[in-house]
């Protein structure tokens, strides 16, 4: 059989959905958009995503590269040194993310922040030292965390609940867990952010958490560039194909793809506090 239609994929404008989305995590600002930045954001806002959460890998980052967002009023801002850059981690970049909050109002959240134990070169004391360091400065700021945590759950909610977030606002970046998982973490009232490798057929743990979140309790997000949903598994990603998470949703749920879409946006924009634009 001929393999020609192998690579026919679906764009993001066929599902029609109506601009009311909120893509919750995305990195923009990284080099992989450098050539095509604003096709990427004029595509997101024709394909129904009202919001974009740009999260900006700590205040090196930010300082250099929130100008790209400055026409942009769509986009709103994430902040934090994620734990594969724990070194990176001082008095003075702990002091200039707190300026950086205290003076821009389109900073929602501080985050990705927390536990990563996949790679071994990451040592485990200093990303807890760091995770510490940036929840004080979320509860400081009254600022929710959005929470990185990978291979590392008993450890992410150990510190957690001893800096006292159960029943604080808080969102579960990029859950990948099961629904046991998923049941701890809304046990403590948080929020959690479904990603696209929620598409992948061989994925059943996830697949079968999202049937038993409550719908009210979710938002998604693309990752991008990583994490494409099908059909554009292994492909750049980017906010406009937050559609196909949300549509992967839907279906596990049993419900249409434009209540979703909706009520996921309005989780969003309620948990970020996203004024009108």
């Amino acid at each position: 059989m001929s393999k020609k239609h192998k690579h026919n994929r679906p764009e993001p404008e066929t599902l029609g959905l109506p601009l009311a989305g909120v893509d919750s995590h995305a990195h923009v600002d990284l080099v992989d958009f450098d050539a095509d930045r604003e096709e990427i954001m004029d595509q997101a806002l024709a394909c129904g995503v009202a919001r974009t959460g740009n999260v900006f890998l700590g205040p090196e980052a930010y300082r250099k590269n929130r100008q790209l967002f400055a026409h942009r009023p769509e986009f709103f801002f994430l902040l934090g040194i994620h734990p594969g850059e724990a070194d990176t981690c001082s008095p003075a970049a702990l002091e200039a993310m707190r300026e950086a909050f205290q003076t821009d109002p389109r900073l929602k959240a501080v985050g990705e922040i927390g536990l990563d134990y996949h790679w071994d070169d990451h040592p485990r004391d200093l990303q807890a030292q760091v995770f510490r360091a940036q929840l004080e400065l979320a509860l400081e700021l009254g600022l929710p965390p959005v929470i990185h945590c990978r291979d590392a759950f008993d450890d992410c909610l150990r510190q957690l609940l001893e800096a006292g977030f159960s029943g604080r606002k808080l969102l579960w970046h990029c859950f990948g867990g099961d629904a046991g998982q998923a049941a701890t973490l809304l046990e403590h009232g948080w929020t959690l952010s479904i990603p696209g490798p929620v598409s992948y057929a061989a994925n059943e743990a996830l697949r079968s958490a999202v049937q038993v979140i409550p719908l009210e309790r979710m938002v998604i997000e693309t990752d991008s560039p990583y994490l494409s949903a099908e059909p554009w598994r292994g492909k750049r990603n980017h906010p406009a194909l937050v559609g196909f998470t949300a549509a992967c949703v839907a279906e596990l749920k049993g419900l249409p793809v434009e209540q979703v879409w909706a009520a996921t946006g309005r989780n969003a924009r309620a948990f970020f506090n996203l004024e009108d634009i």
